[in-house]
């Protein structure tokens, strides 16, 4: 018999990973027949700590949970987060990420409140495991708003708090931390950072992933700048020194946040979001591990789902192949991160614009193509 596990991370823009997986599913059935021929077909959502942790956890049988909270720029909206039993999954993409901007970046004043404001929700509903998604963010404001959603209160010099943003930590002179969430002492609190960036610097949150937030390169100094000054008051309040941590610079410095202040632990997004799928499980008797996600490139090796998946499953010895929206990376490349072979959507279309426009069909015919690929494989081991 053979067994097969679908593990896509989602097609940015297109399909979520359980849409890739059904997709693919479907024309690797087309090609090896149904379970009564000898075929078992499986399928684990995986993320990498972005947008799409959430649906991962749902995926996998959590619970959603609705939340009311800031939106990037302060705009009450409507998230939700995923729990089963003491444990939540919150991701901030959803509920104060980038995306959410679309053209009206806010480099400046855009905040994590929304981050802090989910945590704090599921706190109250007595959450004692709580792993957080931070990639997609669309602040650098050092995880200053989270904090002030988690009670905690920062000062100018004449002694009234700053509104959110960035920007405003460049009026900073003080910072009280005794206001914060009771219970977050008794959390264990992980954090998805796939980065290892500093706080501050020319490898900091702002120098590095500022522009992309809209900053131009007078705002990227004057953010870095205020960084520094917020580590400076966070670190003495906190006695620690975190702003050098590899990571303390993701999501605008959440990271730096998370760790100093409430005692977060960084790790690896793909391997928590590996973890709470219960991806281990899944891989045991696999004969075949298929992954996949819009685009492989460079920064497929460094941590995303893709590359986590391959490096588990060659763990066990299971070969793995790959779908994509598109593929830059060449066969030995590929090979080096443990993927045997990569079909890309843009190789079969027809039109220009079909992989994005038309993905689902493009991927069952990638199913039916690793379905023939496989068959033909083991006809030539056997």
């Amino acid at each position: 018999m053979t067994r097969v596990l679908l593990a896509p991370d989602k097609f940015k823009g297109t399909l979520t990973a359980a849409e890739v997986a059904e997709h693919v599913g479907r024309g690797l059935r087309a090609a090896l027949g149904d379970v009564e021929d000898g075929v078992v077909i499986t399928r684990v959502a995986v993320a990498d700590g972005g947008d799409g942790m959430v649906a991962a956890a749902l995926e996998a049988g959590h619970t959603e949970v609705a939340v009311t909270v800031s939106g990037p720029t302060g705009t009450p909206r409507q998230g939700a987060y995923a729990v089963s039993g003491t444990g939540a999954v919150i991701e901030m993409a959803g509920l104060c990420g980038l995306a959410l901007l679309g053209d009206d970046l806010a480099p400046l004043t855009a905040s994590s409140r929304g981050l802090g404001e989910a945590l704090a929700h599921a706190l109250d509903a007595g959450a004692e495991r709580v792993v957080l998604g931070i990639g997609g963010s669309a602040s650098t404001d050092g995880g200053a708003g989270m904090l002030a959603a988690l009670g905690a209160q920062v000062f100018d010099a004449s002694g009234q708090e700053l509104p959110d943003g960035g920007g405003a930590l460049a009026s900073a002179a003080g910072v009280d931390l005794t206001g914060l969430h009771p219970r977050l002492p008794e959390v264990e609190l992980h954090v998805a950072c796939d980065v290892d960036n500093p706080l501050t610097g020319v490898r900091g949150a702002a120098a590095v992933y500022g522009p992309q937030k809209g900053a131009d390169p007078e705002q990227v100094e004057a953010l870095d700048a205020a960084l520094s000054r917020w580590a400076d008051l966070l670190d003495t309040a906190t006695g620690a020194e975190g702003r050098d941590v590899p990571g303390a610079g993701a999501a605008g410095g959440v990271g730096y946040a998370a760790l100093v202040a409430l005692g977060g632990r960084l790790r690896p997004g793909v391997e928590l979001a590996l973890d709470l799928t219960g991806f281990a499980r899944a891989l045991e008797g696999a004969d075949l591990v298929v992954t996949g996600e819009g685009s492989l490139d460079e920064q497929t090796l460094n941590g995303k789902a893709p590359a986590g998946v391959a490096r588990a499953a060659r763990a066990h010895g299971i070969p793995v192949v790959a779908v994509a929206g598109r593929c830059e990376l060449s066969p030995e490349t590929l090979a080096t991160a443990g993927i045997e072979r990569a079909w890309a959507l843009t190789d079969l279309a027809t039109e220009p614009d079909e992989a994005f426009r038309a993905p689902g069909p493009l991927l069952e015919r990638a199913g039916a193509e690793i379905g023939r690929w496989l068959l033909e494989r083991d006809r030539k081991t056997s």
